[in-house]
C-alpha cells in the first residue's frame, strides 16, 4: 500500500489546514502521528474505515478532525486552532486490520511527511 499525504504548511496560531491522504488501495485503519522537532513521534488520530470510528489524541480533541472518502481511498485530517505546538511533521499510517490503531507498531504503511508549521 501507498500512502501520499499532502496539505501541510505554514499557517498562524488560530488558524487552520486539511490534510489529506490518499492510499492506492483499501485499508482498514489509517491514523495520523506527528512528530515535532526534538520529540518523538506521537499519535494523533486514528480512524476504522469500515464505519468511521474514530479516537484522538487528548492533545487534539475537539480542535482535529478525522474523517474518511472511502469511494478515494482517503482520510483526512482537519485541523482548527492551530497551535505553536501544533508544529511538526504529519504522518498518515494504514493497516489491513479494521480497528482503530493508535501506537506506530500497529500499522504496516506509512506516508512520507508533510510539515505543519504555527507561527505565534
Amino acid at each position: 500500500v501507498q500512502l501520499q499525504a499532502c496539505g501541510g504548511g505554514l499557517v498562524q496560531a488560530g488558524g487552520s489546514l486539511r490534510l489529506s491522504c490518499a492510499a492506492s488501495e483499501r485499508t482498514g485503519g489509517m491514523g495520523w502521528f506527528r512528530r515535532a522537532p526534538g520529540k518523538d513521534r506521537e499519535f494523533v488520530a486514528a480512524m476504522r474505515m469500515a464505519d468511521a470510528g474514530k479516537y484522538y489524541a487528548d492533545s487534539v480533541k475537539g480542535r482535529f478532525t478525522i474523517s474518511r472518502d472511502n469511494a478515494e481511498n482517503t482520510v483526512y485530517l482537519q485541523m482548527i486552532s492551530l497551535s505553536p505546538e501544533d508544529t511538526a511533521v504529519y504522518y498518515c499510517a494504514a493497516d489491513w486490520g479494521g480497528s482503530i490503531y493508535t501506537t506506530s507498531d500497529e500499522y504496516s504503511y506509512w506516508g512520507q511527511g508533510t510539515q505543519v508549521t504555527v507561527s505565534s
